[in-house]
């Protein structure tokens, strides 16, 4: 039987074996998602995510500012690369992340690949705050849409917002990149739940 309910699955699963086609990682989840789905076994959250933190990443900030002009700011690990061409990646947000709205509302946001001497600053994007920008605002300075964008990141993605993709407990935001810069350092990684300052 066909209905909205049904036809959302069926985008769902259509976008999502599109976009992990890049990333056996993702394969994988969808895999887990369809298990679950299908009445698959339990699966216990804490010893998944320690199992997924083995997975070393990089570290990012992510930075954007709605219409409204508020701002938010977070430290993420789920960034990955999805298209060449046309030029798109991807991050996780948590549904009840305190920065959700503001993401959820903003046409752009921007990706920052931190570097090995940047782990401070990525600390302080990991805490809450109600302002995160006031502290570090001498680092930033305005983007695309007048998003906040780091001045010495390793990388820089300035991104449109081009889809929110449902992920479970997450938001999967999908943007097309519209401007990058990049600069030959050491990356700051993340490991088992800590940062590690050398590759």
């Amino acid at each position: 039987m066909s209905g909205p309910q049904t036809d959302a699955h069926e985008h769902l699963e259509a976008e999502l074996a599109w976009w992990t086609a890049s990333n056996d990682l993702f394969e994988a989840a969808a895999v887990a998602a369809q298990n679950l789905r299908a009445g698959g076994p339990a699966i216990d959250p804490r010893e998944l995510r320690n199992a997924l933190g083995r997975f070393a990443t990089g570290v990012c900030v992510v930075t954007t500012r709605a219409a409204s002009g508020r701002t938010a700011g977070l430290t993420v690990n789920s960034f990955s690369a999805v298209s060449l061409d046309p030029p798109l990646v991807a991050w996780c947000l948590g549904r009840k992340a305190p920065s959700i709205q503001v993401f959820s509302e903003a046409e752009h946001f921007a990706v920052h690949v931190m570097a090995h001497d940047q782990h401070e600053l990525a600390m302080h994007f990991a805490r809450p705050a109600d302002d995160k920008f006031a502290a570090v605002s001498d680092a930033f300075e305005p983007g695309i849409d007048n998003v906040p964008v780091l001045r010495d990141a390793l990388a820089r993605f300035e991104c449109r917002k081009a889809s929110m993709i449902d992920g479970g407990d997450h938001v999967i935001f999908l943007g097309r990149v519209e401007r990058f810069v990049y600069a030959d350092r050491p990356p700051l990684l993340f490991h088992a739940g800590r940062f590690l300052s050398r590759a």
